[in-house]
């Protein structure tokens, strides 16, 4: 979350988590018997330092990691490489692609250990992939723009197309990025098959933005965030995490007493990530250890604050920072996997047509 779950780039801790993984020497990565685990993910994966020499040490394999951009791209490049993969594992394909990746034949089969401790909500049918995390995609505010402004903050999708928020919505571009893609299914979500693309026409008459990806979108335009402050951005309201506020809180220095953006509750739509054993991976044996260690609840607790998504194993403990400045919606936009499959494509082509052109 991807996601998601995205913070991890901002604050620099995917440098941190290379820094802190183990590398193979040209000689082992490819062999039958390797000690290395290559995992492929989006930019944001991140780990304490800690709990990853925890795992190489009782697994005795050391972790690898290549990042490949936003996790629509990522998923992309795994697909066009999957006879050769480029590692063993791949983490970050989400519910809004994870049927592209199953029709391209992604993964093969395999059950994790602990897979019986997910949350029901989160499981999927079949054993390609695993439900490692989740968040929500919703609109996010800068609280000091609208309180200088004397506007009360958006709450829903109908206000964002309303004349007092014209000109202030920055989003991601639904064909590049997986949080931009969320919101569009969240909007088809809620408006239907017959009413999103008029949702759409709206918001863009209401001056909407669209930018590439998530990093441009919340650190260069984004006025509420600490990125988007330097950058002297001018949009008081951007699609990001529900998870994003805690995140604005745990980094600041000096700590604020409360978040200085919010989220707009009625614009949230359900993200839930998935990783798997990559097919042709060189190292199976290791990836299958290593997606058991994704499961583990060292792993499911030390994810929120590395990566600013929550846990989908029961039990798992979520930090105090994320019930008090970003807990999870209450009801956010759903839609089944099959129904994505099906109008994902078309309704990316018609959303291009007609918000970019």
């Amino acid at each position: 979350m991807n996601n998601k779950k995205l913070f991890a780039a901002v604050v620099g801790l995917g440098l941190v988590t290379l820094s802190a993984c183990g590398s193979s020497s040209s000689s082992d990565s490819g062999s039958t018997g390797s000690k290395t685990v290559t995992l492929v993910s989006h930019d944001s994966w991140a780990v304490s330092k800690g709990v990853l020499a925890d795992f190489e040490k009782k697994s005795g394999y050391k972790v690898k990691v290549l990042e490949d951009g936003d996790a629509g791209q990522a998923v992309n490049k795994a697909i066009l490489t999957k006879d050769n993969p480029q590692g063993d594992v791949f983490f970050g394909v989400d519910n809004t692609l994870l049927s592209r990746a199953l029709d391209n034949g992604l993964f093969q089969s395999y059950e994790a250990k602990g897979a019986d401790t997910i949350q029901a909500g989160y499981r999927v049918d079949g054993d390609k992939v695993t439900p490692i995390d989740t968040g929500d995609i919703c609109v996010n505010y800068d609280k000091a723009w609208f309180s200088k402004h004397k506007l009360q903050p958006p709450t829903s999708y109908d206000d964002l197309i309303k004349p007092a928020y014209k000109n202030l919505l920055v989003t991601e571009n639904a064909s590049t990025s997986s949080p931009g893609l969320g919101f569009l299914l969240g909007s088809a979500a809620k408006y239907g098959d017959g009413g999103w693309e008029g949702y759409w026409k709206k918001l863009k008459a209401n001056g909407v933005k669209v930018v590439d990806g998530w990093e441009q979108a919340y650190n260069e335009e984004f006025s509420g965030s600490a990125g988007g402050k330097k950058a002297k951005a001018d949009r008081p309201l951007v699609v990001s995490y529900a998870s994003s506020p805690p995140a604005e809180v745990i980094y600041a220095d000096p700590k604020p007493k409360t978040a200085p953006t919010g989220v707009a509750d009625g614009t949230c739509f359900r993200q839930i990530e998935y990783a798997g054993l990559l097919s042709n991976a060189k190292n199976t044996k290791g990836g299958k250890a290593f997606l058991d260690f994704l499961l583990t609840k060292e792993f499911q607790q030390d994810m929120p604050l590395n990566m600013f998504v929550y846990p989908v194993v029961q039990g798992a403990q979520v930090p105090a920072e994320f019930t008090k400045y970003g807990p999870q919606a209450k009801d956010p936009e759903t839609m089944d996997p099959a129904k994505i499959a099906e109008h994902r494509d078309d309704w990316v082509k018609s959303w291009t047509s007609l918000v970019l052109k």
